[in-house]
């Protein structure tokens, strides 16, 4: 029973990795030719499904060193790098993923989005839990980076760029370097904006005082 247990798990795991393909690229084209090119020129499948057997091998039977290893080769192979210890719930989809990068004790929920060049990484040579904890239906946009042992709430999204160091409360959208709330992102911008303009308004009135002086001293 505990066999057929796990397989129906792995076989539900893998049929929500392949369905968050349709679900998340507009690339996608669909028929047989559409699924055909999904099993051999989807990178990110290929690392996840490998990905599945390696962490199997590292976390419950505890092989040494080839989990690590096929890893390695998995890297070279995708140009993604998740350490055999890294934790991934199901719908876990990667879209073109060359340069991505996932820590070893990294958590990863249900549905989560993750496009190329995003790192969940550490942030100096700290012990046990020591990379981020993404929960479910989050979004990671190209280039961000998350590091140190931080939580993504659920749904939130992490624009293209940004540099993440602290807990993301769920729904939210960061941005920028560090990240940032958009609204509170927005509030800052619209602050800087108002400060630039009043400085332009006190040096007009001092050029406007200048010239009345001028015109004063002419006449």
């Amino acid at each position: 029973m505990r066999k057929n247990s796990f397989l129906q798990s792995a076989w539900e795991t893998l049929k929500a990795d392949v369905q968050a393909i349709p679900q998340n690229d507009p690339a996608f084209k669909g028929g047989v030719g559409g699924w055909m090119e999904v099993f051999l020129c989807y990178p990110g499948l290929h690392a996840i499904m490998a990905h599945r057997l390696i962490h199997f091998l590292h976390a419950q039977l505890h092989i040494p060193l080839l989990p690590r290893l096929l890893s390695q080769i998995m890297r070279w192979l995708t140009g993604i790098e998740i350490h055999p210890g890294a934790i991934i719930g199901k719908g876990f989809f990667i879209d073109h993923g060359m340069g991505i990068v996932i820590g070893e004790t990294a958590v990863i929920g249900n549905n989560v989005t993750l496009y190329h060049s995003v790192t969940l990484g550490g942030t100096g040579k700290e012990r046990g839990k020591r990379h981020p904890t993404v929960c479910d239906n989050v979004m990671i946009g190209a280039g961000a980076c998350l590091l140190g042992n931080i939580t993504v709430g659920e749904g939130a999204k992490i624009g293209a760029g940004s540099v993440v160091i602290t807990d993301v409360p769920p729904g939210t959208t960061i941005v920028g370097i560090p990240g940032m709330a958009l609204q509170y992102h927005r509030k800052i911008r619209h602050t800087m904006v108002q400060e630039d303009l009043l400085k332009r308004i006190e040096i007009l009135e001092k050029e406007l005082a200048i010239l009345k002086n001028n015109a004063k001293e002419a006449a």
